[in-house]
């Protein structure tokens, strides 16, 4: 699809414009608070505009359905409207049968005649000295004579010149000529072109002249209609006759009839008088009520919505309501898709409202934070567009379902045949929804024609391949609010990346140290349902900072170790200087900023513990500057940062032991993390201690794997 391209060329936005975007997201991420209240505030009040401006009809129906309510009488007299149907058949009547106006133009006449004079005249110089037509120049005022009378018998008469939608309209087609009398009279009384010429071609034989024939020439050319349409005349009395013989409506229902009785069928003539009803009860009686209330009832549901939304952001999802840019990003697809949904309504066709791609946005907020975000954000929206739109609760049904269905579905935008499978989802969850509410409504299914069930499912067709849009809009939004989206996070595994290439040349130890850790990572993180793919990606960079001075690192290290000849403050300064030179190469290279944070985060603010106790034991009197050893941190602020200082820890001191078994192995992770928790590393994420087992266990799992240990059977011979 050519769309899919957009997504690519977004994605590859050059440097600069890169750096812009950047330094903007940096500026939003500083909004004070109350701004961000004004920018809910001006949602409310945009969407409250958007809803309509009179009371709303208090009943939800279609024809075909079955009528829920009690019964219902006539409130007041009204009358019942004709249909759209009547409407267009009475309209194709009325201009079959309308008689167009034409007027009657002497000047044309006497341009003819004298056209006619101008010709015979040539023709006669013309002939000069032939003796063919000497009778004729002997005797030229007899047959100038003749013509003029023969063209002022067809002007008399009238030449029309009809235009080309009047030319097909048969015998019965009627016009007006406006001159002195107007008078409906039929369009075959008058000549055209092709009836005056055979007028002439008829007539100049009756003439008694010697050569007749001369005239046929002059008198074809002089034909110049003098009967032309007449555009004002015509325009004006249709406007007025329509008006006058189609009325909009058909009959009255009086106070007090039975309009639809409970449990019956909504027939077709049910249906408009209901429909009458519902538009003589907004445009009359809402006019004796203030529009400033029904307002106000719209705006005080808005801001009931929308209050709770940011009370669940500021309870759940602090981040976000805390980041002014993700916060516009959350309330964009609200007021993006209440504005889509007034435009459908607006437009007369409810059924529009069906091929509105909802899903969408659970699809790429999901991509971007999480699925109750995702779940909460489109039922706001849909709650929103329920009220806009006139379909009722089947629309809001439909809509909830499909949203959960693209949530569970997993929408996995890096594997296109997974997209696919779960936009197929999606269209069966609604084509089954409908199936059933139309069982529902119909009774059985030989009930079920195409209209309306056929071309609601058209819409949701059309609905399911606009939500494929998620895929292009992905790395465009990634750009404008700087996201980073699994396709960003798949690319950046390419070992081929200049960062990671760089490592395999300066630093191989460091890269496979980060491999390593990418795998227990990822494993742990899939665990607990973290991002699995966030902290591989983040695994593989954590380290980036080693390539500057790789051999200040014991896995680099092949003959000597530098640090043998600087002091242990040195040598801790060494060490922890990968953290802050990392953070400057992953932004230079133009790291997603999630992406650093898991380097700045992935020592947290502990110590270079080897350098540290070295000193001191060096010099046991002197007082020791701790701060000066420990990492800049911060802590881990997520479930993936505090992942990754585990793996990443484990998996270096797990280098160390000379003869791993289950138990060294089990020791030593059970001490790392216990050395974590003392030193307060987890007091910013949001990892708990049932979770951060589950992750032992399975880097205990890994590791013995990766070491080979291999289970201690018991000794049969002492049995």
């Amino acid at each position: 699809m050519a769309w899919f391209g957009v997504g690519y060329a977004v994605h590859h936005l050059p440097s600069t414009v890169h750096r812009l975007m950047s330094r903007t997201q940096q500026i939003l991420q500083t909004v004070p608070t109350f701004f961000k209240y004004l920018l809910v505030g001006l949602v409310v009040v945009f969407i409250s505009f958007l809803f309509p401006k009179h009371a709303k009809f208090q009943y939800n129906f279609e024809e075909g359905q079955r009528w829920m309510y009690d019964d219902l009488k006539a409130p007041f007299d009204f009358a019942i409207l004709k249909s759209d149907t009547e409407i267009k058949q009475e309209t194709e009547i009325f201009d079959a049968e309308f008689s167009p106006y034409y007027k009657r133009e002497p000047q044309k006449t006497e341009d003819g005649l004298n056209r006619f004079q101008q010709l015979f005249a040539k023709k006669i110089i013309a002939s000069g000295d032939d003796s063919t037509f000497i009778e004729v120049i002997e005797n030229q005022n007899n047959y100038k004579q003749f013509g003029r009378v023969v063209l002022s018998n067809l002007y008399e008469r009238g030449v029309i010149d009809l235009i080309p939608e009047h030319q097909n309209r048969g015998n019965l087609f009627k016009i007006r000529v406006t001159h002195k009398n107007t008078v409906e009279t039929p369009a075959q009384n008058f000549y055209d072109n092709r009836k005056a010429t055979e007028f002439i071609i008829d007539t100049l034989p009756e003439s008694g002249l010697a050569m007749p024939g001369f005239l046929t020439g002059p008198l074809q050319e002089s034909l110049i209609p003098n009967i032309i349409y007449d555009e004002v005349q015509t325009e004006k009395h249709y406007k007025e006759e329509k008006s006058d013989k189609i009325t909009p409506s058909r009959d009255i229902v009086r106070q007090g009839d039975v309009i639809v009785y409970k449990g019956n069928i909504i027939t077709g003539e049910i249906n408009q008088q209901l429909l009458s009803l519902k538009n003589a009860y907004e445009q009359n009686i809402t006019k004796e009520k203030n529009p400033l209330w029904v307002l106000f009832g719209y705006f005080l549901l808005t801001a009931l919505i929308m209050s709770v939304f940011v009370g669940f952001l500021r309870m759940n999802e602090r981040h976000i309501f805390d980041d002014f840019r993700q916060l516009i990003f959350v309330l964009m697809w609200i007021v993006v898709f209440s504005l889509v949904v007034y435009l459908a309504v607006k437009s007369g066709i409810n059924l529009l409202l069906y091929a509105i791609p909802f899903c969408i946005i659970p699809v790429v907020i999901k991509n971007f934070h999480n699925a109750r975000l995702a779940f909460f954000t489109h039922i706001v929206i849909v709650l929103i567009a329920s009220f806009l739109s006139p379909l009722g609760y089947e629309f809001t049904f439909v809509q909830i379902l499909a949203g959960i269905v693209a949530i569970l579905a997993n929408v996995r935008t890096r594997y296109m045949n997974l997209f696919f499978r779960s936009m197929l989802y999606i269209l069966l969850v609604y084509s089954l929804a409908f199936f059933g509410l139309s069982l529902i409504k119909e009774g059985s299914i030989m009930n079920l024609g195409f209209r309306p069930h056929g071309l609601v499912h058209i819409c949701l067709l059309v609905n399911v391949f606009l939500t494929l849009l998620a895929y292009p809009l992905i790395p465009l939004l990634e750009r404008i609010f700087g996201f980073t989206s699994e396709i960003t996070l798949v690319e950046l595994t390419d070992l081929d990346k200049p960062l990671l290439r760089d490592m395999s040349i300066k630093a191989p130890g460091t890269l496979q140290h980060s491999l390593q850790v990418a795998n227990l990572s990822e494993a742990a993180a899939k665990a607990i349902n973290a991002n699995a793919l966030l902290v591989k990606v983040a695994a593989l960079y954590h380290d980036i900072g080693k390539t500057l001075h790789p051999l200040n690192f014991i896995e680099n290290q092949n003959n000597g170790n530098p640090h043998d000849d600087t002091s242990d403050l040195e040598s801790a300064k060494a060490i922890i200087e990968h953290i802050t030179e990392g953070e400057k190469m992953a932004k230079k290279a133009g790291l997603p900023e999630i992406i650093t944070n898991f380097i700045s985060t992935h020592h947290g603010t502990t110590r270079v513990e080897y350098f540290y106790r070295q000193h001191l034991e060096k010099y046991p009197d002197e007082e020791t500057d701790e701060s000066q050893f420990r990492y800049p941190g911060p802590k881990p602020q997520t479930k993936e940062q505090a992942i990754l200082m585990v793996a990443d820890s484990v998996e270096a001191a797990a280098k160390s032991i000379k003869q791993p078994t289950e138990q060294t192995i089990n020791d030593l992770v059970d001490n790392i993390v216990s050395g974590k928790i003392k030193q307060q590393q987890f007091t910013d994420c949001n990892l708990s201690f049932s979770e951060l087992e589950i992750c032992k266990g399975v880097l205990k799992k890994l590791l013995k794997s990766i070491h080979h240990v291999r289970i201690e059977y018991p000794d049969e011979k002492k049995n």
